[in-house]
């Protein structure tokens, strides 16, 4: 059985109203990908707030889909406006890179990369280890999500065989040991 799609019959207001649903999608998946990102970073709040604003808007978007199913161009502009917005959503999300992040280097060239990092402001922990082919240092750099970025190319000019692993750091107790409650300290 074949699907044919007719496209004749298309009107002024169905472009407009298609480019209204692509917008309305744009906007409620970006939404989605910073719940997404508030979600992982542990901020509740946000992720509530995204979270409602999205599905209203999805709902809204779908019933006018679903009342207007005998025109795919309707169905196309949904389909653009859910991909665009993906890629609206990451690049807001790179955009405000809230949080912190722990980039880790596994490297043969330990000494100099850490002294690199140390010159340009950075604080590194050196670790000794041992690795497939016999010792190796490694790295950890502790910094804003927005500077993360900049660590792997620079890492890379020394010791372009190193081995870079960056994750989220959804929490930390700057200033206490694990387990130390802040009262506690105070005294």
């Amino acid at each position: 059985m074949a699907i044919t799609l007719d496209f004749s019959g298309i009107t002024l207001e169905m472009i407009l109203g298609g480019v209204l649903i692509a917008f309305a999608r744009i906007f409620d998946v970006s939404l989605s990908v910073l719940r997404m990102s508030a979600q992982a970073a542990g901020r509740r709040k946000a992720a509530w707030g995204f979270a409602f604003l999205e599905s209203l808007i999805w709902v809204v978007v779908v019933s006018s889909i679903v009342t207007n199913l005998s025109h795919p161009v309707y169905a196309i502009f949904y389909a653009l406006g859910f991909a665009t917005g993906t890629l609206v959503g990451v690049a807001l999300e790179d955009f405000f890179a809230r949080g912190e992040q722990v980039v880790r280097i596994f490297t043969h060239s330990g000494d100099s990369m850490a002294a690199h990092f140390r010159e340009k402001g950075f604080r590194v922990t050196q670790f000794e280890g041992k690795g497939r082919d016999g010792p190796i240092q490694l790295l950890f750099i502790h910094m804003a999500r927005k500077q993360a970025r900049r660590v792997p190319p620079e890492a890379r000019k020394i010791d372009d065989a190193c081995f870079i692993v960056v994750d989220d750091v959804r929490g930390s107790v700057h200033g206490r040991s694990a387990g130390t409650s802040s009262h506690a300290q105070r005294k």
